[in-house]
């Protein structure tokens, strides 16, 4: 995730605890997500497309967060 953009993700890890917040509810729903793919956690159709959105979500917040940090950092 955001893998051309890893040394601001650093930093913002590091500075902005929001942006921290998103980033780990991230990845606890990517885990979910891969989980119940796998059938190890057993999810109806409805609730997995759920967390893949909300997943979704969480990553446009963080990508817009990214560029605001990119533009003021130039």
């Amino acid at each position: 995730m955001f893998e051309h953009d890893q040394e601001i993700v650093n930093s913002l890890l590091h500075e902005d605890n929001d942006f921290k917040r998103l980033y780990d509810k991230h990845i606890q729903l990517k885990q979910r997500v891969k989980e119940a793919n796998l059938g190890s956690q057993p999810m109806d159709d409805f609730a997995l497309e759920k967390l893949k959105k909300e997943k979704l979500l969480l990553k446009d917040r963080m990508a817009s967060i990214i560029e605001n940090y990119r533009l003021a950092h130039v």
